[in-house]
């Protein structure tokens, strides 16, 4: 697989990194009259390969070489050495800038010379060396072996460091375990009216596996119960993510009903090479989320409708509060008044009963 690096440039005297090409064609080194190109050495892993690929065990090694092709007129003396890999913002395979330090490729592949001088019109080949630690985790790693020439840019008083490479893809034995994950799924929805609108699906594809995997994607927007589903156009395919990378991705669904509840669903089938190069689907997985499609007639209607029934609940309360108070007032003034006429009907104290007490008084002082 044949990648462009991207360029990038810093103050005077500061080494810089100006990636002219990753890939296996002549590249020219600007405001010096110096070409040269790069490609892999015929051996017994094959003749005009694009790329290194290699499957090795913990502890294993592997041993291979970079073919450098000097197309000027001038001898040229070119660095070499290898840097891990990762996926741009823009899709594109590119490597690690020296100053960042790699974990694995650009750790365990080493050039048997750290430069090398290539004779005008000359080929030299630099052999190169794999070597896997014993503790190494199984799974994919991708980096590149590059040839680097470093000159100062007049114009730009900066200096530039131009970089010509191939691609390694190492698979180091043990379980492989492919895995992709759907994270940070959102969905927005706009509409007028009762009419159709279109909606915004986004999320984050995630490769939490150790295998470089793409994948296949579906999006589809549903009502409740899986009514009025709208499927999205055809999505394209993200990059091939390496272990740990994770890509975002948006998608439009257009003509989607406002089903009041609408459902989000992103599918993804994952998509894994081989050693030998086929790819294999795995099963999918997928994730759902929600989001309210209240055109805003509706939306005023149901406001209305709530605060209407609100309100007839909380004038019902307070009706029932009146009669239960006034049931209770009736209650004891009912009450009231029949202890008042007890009272009144109540017998006085006969004069017999009078008399009979005043004899007794006097006998007992007799």
């Amino acid at each position: 697989m044949r990648l462009s690096l991207a360029g990038r440039a810093t103050a005077f005297l500061v080494a810089a990194s100006a990636v002219v090409g990753f890939n296996a064609t002549p590249a020219l080194a600007e405001g010096n009259d110096v070409t040269w190109a790069v490609r892999t050495a015929s051996n017994t892993y094959g003749n005009d390969r694009s790329s290194f690929s290699y499957s090795v065990n913990p502890g294993g090694s592997a041993e291979d070489g970079l073919v450098v092709a000097n197309k000027g007129t001038t001898p040229l003396k070119l660095e070499v050495y290898a840097a891990d890999g990762l996926t741009t913002s823009a899709g594109q395979l590119d490597l690690l800038a020296r100053d960042k330090q790699s974990k694995g490729i650009g750790v365990w592949v080493t050039a048997d010379t750290a430069a090398v001088t290539v004779p005008a019109g000359k080929v030299v080949e630099v052999p190169f060396k794999v070597t896997v630690p014993a503790n190494a985790t199984p799974g994919d790693y991708v980096g590149g072996i590059v040839t680097s020439l470093t000159a100062p840019d007049a114009t730009a008083q900066v200096n530039v460091e131009r970089r010509l490479g191939i691609k390694i893809k190492l698979r180091v034995g043990g379980d492989l375990v492919p895995a992709l994950a759907v994270e940070d799924l959102k969905v927005d929805w706009s509409g007028a009216a009762f009419a159709k609108g279109d909606a915004a699906v986004t999320y984050t594809i995630h490769n939490t596996g150790n295998a470089v995997e793409s994948a296949k994607q579906a999006v589809s927007i549903s009502g409740p119960f899986g009514w009025l589903r709208t499927d999205a156009s055809a999505i394209a395919a993200p990059p091939e993510l390496l272990p740990g990378e994770s890509w975002k991705v948006s998608v439009p669904v257009h003509g989607v009903a406002p089903a009041v509840l609408l459902t989000a669903t992103a599918t993804l089938t994952p998509l894994v090479t081989d050693d030998s190069g086929s790819t294999t689907a795995l099963a999918t997985v997928s994730a759902t989320t929600h989001v309210w499609a209240l055109p805003w007639t509706l939306t005023v209607l149901l406001i209305v409708l709530i605060a209407a029934v609100i309100a007839l609940i909380w004038l019902l309360r307070r009706n029932k509060r009146r009669r239960k108070s006034r049931e209770e007032t009736r209650i004891a003034e009912a009450v009231e008044q029949a202890l008042k006429e007890k009272a009144e009907q109540a017998p006085s104290p006969s004069s017999d009963d009078s008399h009979d007490s005043s004899s007794l008084e006097s006998a007992e002082k007799a």
